[in-house]
C-alpha cells in the first residue's frame, strides 16, 4: 500500500516519496536482521557478581539505610534477561550527562513496560545521595537507581576509564539455572574512530523525530535545562 497522495502533490514528489517508502521498509527489515543476530550471539563469559549500593525504593524516603545488593540480585524471577544504563555521572563526571539524562529521561516514562518483559536498571559512578538527588531533580520514578562508584563494574565493562572518565553504555545480561551471571551484549555511543555518539541512538526517540523533519538533527545538542 502506497502513501495517500494529498492536493497539489507534484509527480516528482510522489515518485520521491515512493522511494523513501521502500527505503523505509528495508530500513525495518534490516533492524530485524540485526536484532535477530544480535540474539544469535553465543553463549557470554560468566562475570562476577557485583555489589552496588542502593537507597531505599521511595525516592523521597527519609534516612533509610543504604543497602548493598549483587548484580544477580536484580533478576527478579527465572528466564528473565537484566539491561543495564551506565549513567555519565561521577568520580571525573562531576555533573550528569545531558545526553544520558535526555536518554533516561525517556526511560522513566516507559519502565514500567520494559519490565512486564525485562529487568531494567541505571547504574552511575556517583555517590548515592548525588544520584538520588538528580533524579529527584529530574522527575523520575520507577527507576532502578544504583551506585558503583565502589566497585569497578563500569571500568569493568569500559563505561569507565583509569582516571574515572565516564562513558554511556548499555549491557545485557542473562542468569544461569545455578545463578551465574553472565555478560550477554554491551554497546557504547562510540561506534569506530569516525563515528561518535550514534551507538545507541535507537533508545533516544527525540533523535527520530527530528530525524522526521526536513531540517534533521542539525547542531542541537541537549542539556540539562531549557
Amino acid at each position: 500500500m502506497r502513501q495517500t497522495n494529498l492536493a497539489g502533490e507534484t509527480a516528482e514528489y510522489v515518485r520521491a516519496r515512493e522511494e523513501l517508502r521502500q527505503a523505509e521498509i528495508e530500513l525495518m527489515r534490516h533492524r530485524e536482521r540485526v536484532a535477530d543476530q544480535r540474539r544469535r550471539l553465543p553463549l557470554g563469559p560468566v562475570v562476577e557478581d557485583y555489589a552496588f549500593e542502593e537507597g531505599p525504593a521511595d525516592l523521597g524516603a527519609g534516612d533509610e539505610p543504604v543497602r548493598e545488593v549483587r548484580l544477580s540480585e536484580l533478576f527478579t524471577g527465572p528466564g528473565r534477561d537484566l539491561v543495564v544504563y551506565h549513567l555519565m555521572y561521577g568520580k571525573a563526571q562531576t555533573e550528569p550527562c545531558p545526553m544520558c539524562t535526555m536518554w533516561i529521561d525517556g526511560f522513566s516514562g516507559i519502565v514500567h513496560h520494559v519490565r512486564q518483559n525485562v529487568d531494567f536498571a541505571v547504574v552511575a559512578a556517583a555517590d548515592l545521595p548525588a544520584l538520588r538527588q538528580h533524579a529527584r531533580d529530574r522527575g523520575w520514578t520507577g527507576l532502578r537507581l544504583l551506585s558503583a562508584a565502589k566497585s569497578t563494574f563500569k571500568r569493568d565493562l569500559a563505561s569507565e576509564d583509569d582516571e574515572g572518565n565516564q562513558d554511556s553504555t548499555v549491557s545485557v545480561f542473562t542468569r544461569d539455572d545455578d545463578g551465574a551471571v553472565r555478560h550477554a551484549y554491551s554497546v557504547h555511543p562510540r561506534m569506530s574512530e569516525e563515528i561518535d555518539e550514534r551507538g545507541i541512538d535507537l533508545l533516544a526517540p527525540v533523535w527520530h523525530i527530528l530525524d522526521l523533519t526536513p531540517r534533521g538533527r542539525g547542531d542541537w545538542y541537549p542539556t540539562l535545562g531549557y
